[in-house]
């Protein structure tokens, strides 16, 4: 087989079933045989988007993305992508083109130094300088991107490799001796663990994306609910737990609630799962959880006690630490007057906005909650858009809330939107985005369009780099600078590629335009025109202790 014979082929037997990307002049072999291969392709309009899309089809699969570009502009153009899969942990293998082994090194046309470039951004990324090599790198790569801590792996493949023969031979299994994840936790930390619970008052659950990643929902709620610990989440744990539990804290940290901020900050125990202690979580560092001893389960040893320091670490995967944890906790906390306690900061501090009659951005993702009784998937943009959808949305299970966490990258939730719907045909996918963030990828109109890929857009539309402006307003005395954008005319964007569009300018009409959106055969545009200068809160400013809430109302 050819090189590119033998790359078609180990997708097959990878069970990849669809791929995105871009063709170029050094990926062409690889192109011809994709002419009449299973594989199916999708032909995005920019390569990054093709790396969002990767990354949301394995979000809401827990599968392998992939992704493939040329040399050159087309391999840089998909770093943006990477780094987005590489700060949320998410599994993709980019397949880049390049130029032959014998111009390397030479600047040849379209030629860059990709494995350099993305060396720190990917878990491990290969140059491939023989094709006998390339069925054992292919395999490797699928194997380190989904196992462990998972993340993108990059695979550059030269023009004359692709070209070149050798006999195909299938690796049955991979074995690499410097890579060995732990899966199970140490028994005897698992034992301190359980018996620092059974003396705690005032426990309470931090779960990360971690959760969704293990598959380790089921053992959350059921460590939960036997200890009666209240649970808060990061962005990326959202969905790890039901939002409507009455032990749901909701989301915690910069723009958590405020609830949550002030649980974890009175506590006397944190049982940390799949969480990193992100700055956007805990503050600043020499004031978060002063009365509390953490136990924190990663399968990362590297983010265990890196931001925080920890009581009882345990290295291992989530789902297999919390069943056996489950078993080994033996005297149960009496939690009555701590979940007093935290119902009284719910009734004190709920999450609440100002219905003055205006189009609210919260009453729009509240809209769009009711009339999907919650059972969308929902991808964002990054910025005000991207919390609001996290606030106000509740999300009941697992992979249904898609968004760029560590990266917060914008032009993400539509190129995402579309690997979702391609993963999940028979669910509704909403992309609830910024009129700033979504012209970061628009262009992918087309190739909604051309594939007939069913998505909704929900453009929270307020003229401004939403975000950026608050901050402007909050600590830069209101000198909005370089934040006032005008956008073009949505409605007539959309019909111009073929998809639909609907303008909503008053409140009355919003639920209508999301139930029409929904009916219609066709990716929707949805242009709301939102109160221009709504914030988000709460909001904990940069470098406070995150019980220093800002909490007023727009």
């Amino acid at each position: 087989m050819t090189g590119a014979q033998i790359l078609i082929e180990c997708l097959k037997r990878e069970g990849v079933e669809v791929m995105f990307g871009y063709p170029g002049g050094v990926v062409l072999p690889i192109f011809d045989r994709l002419y009449d291969a299973d594989v199916k392709f999708i032909l995005t309009r920019h390569e990054q988007a093709a790396a969002h899309a990767a990354d949301g089809y394995a979000r809401a699969t827990g599968k392998t993305g992939v992704c493939l570009a040329t040399s050159g502009p087309g391999a840089t153009n998909l770093v943006t992508g990477i780094a987005t899969a590489y700060m949320d942990s998410i599994p993709i293998v980019a397949f880049t083109g390049q130029v032959k082994t014998t111009l390397i090194g030479n600047d040849a046309f379209q030629e860059a130094d990709v494995t350099g470039i993305t060396r720190p951004i990917t878990k491990h990324n290969y140059l491939v300088k023989d094709v006998k090599d390339l069925a054992q790198i292919i395999r490797e790569a699928f194997h380190i991107a989904a196992t462990g801590r998972p993340g993108p792996v990059l695979i550059d493949i030269p023009v004359d490799v692709q070209l070149a023969e050798t006999e195909f031979i299938w690796p049955q299994a991979v074995d690499l001796r410097s890579y060995k994840p732990t899966y199970f936790g140490h028994p005897g930390q698992i034992k301190k663990a359980a018996k620092l619970i059974g003396t705690a008052k005032r426990p309470i659950i931090y779960a990360g994306g971690g959760i969704i990643t293990s598959g380790a929902w089921r053992e959350l709620r059921e460590l939960a609910e036997k200890i009666k610990a209240p649970v808060t989440m990061t962005l990326m744990g959202l969905g790890g737990f039901d939002g409507r539990h009455e032990l749901s804290l909701g989301m915690l940290g910069m723009h958590g609630t405020a609830y949550a901020n002030h649980a974890i900050m009175e506590s006397d125990l944190i049982i940390a799962v799949g969480a990193r202690f992100d700055d956007r979580v805990t503050g600043r560092l020499d004031a978060f959880a002063p009365h509390a001893k953490i136990i924190h389960i990663d399968i990362d040893p590297v983010s265990i006690s890196k931001n925080v320091s920890v009581d009882v670490p345990i290295v291992g995967d989530a789902k297999n630490i919390l069943g056996e944890l489950l078993e080994q906790i033996k005297k149960l906390p009496d939690t009555s007057e701590w979940l007093t306690t935290v119902e009284n900061w719910k009734k004190k501090y709920p999450m609440k906005y100002k219905d003055d009659g205006k189009i609210k951005p919260q009453y729009v993702v509240e809209q769009i909650y009711e009339v999907t009784h919650g059972d969308a998937i929902i991808t964002t943009e990054v910025g005000q858009n991207q919390m609001w959808a996290a606030q106000w949305y509740k999300y009941h299970s697992p992979r249904t809330f898609i968004s760029s966490g560590g990266l917060g990258t914008m032009g993400f939730g539509f190129p995402a939107a579309i690997g979702v719907k391609l993963a999940c045909p028979e669910k509704i996918v909403f992309d609830i985005a910024g009129d700033g963030s979504i012209q970061m990828n628009i262009q992918e109109l087309a190739t909604c369009t051309c594939n007939k890929i069913n998505v909704k857009v929900a453009i929270l539309n307020n003229g401004y780099l939403g975000m950026v402006r608050q901050w402007q307003e909050l600590f830069y005395k209101r000198r909005y600078s370089q934040v006032c954008i005008t956008s073009p005319d949505f409605v007539k964007l959309a019909e111009s590629y073929g998809a639909a569009g609907i303008l909503v300018t008053d409140k009355k009409d919003v639920r209508h335009a999301v139930e029409k959106a929904l009916a219609i055969d066709n990716t929707v545009f949805i242009d709301f025109h939102i109160e221009p200068e709504e914030n988000v809160y709460p909001m904990v400013p940069a470098g406070e202790a995150i019980n220093k809430i800002i909490g007023g109302l727009a």
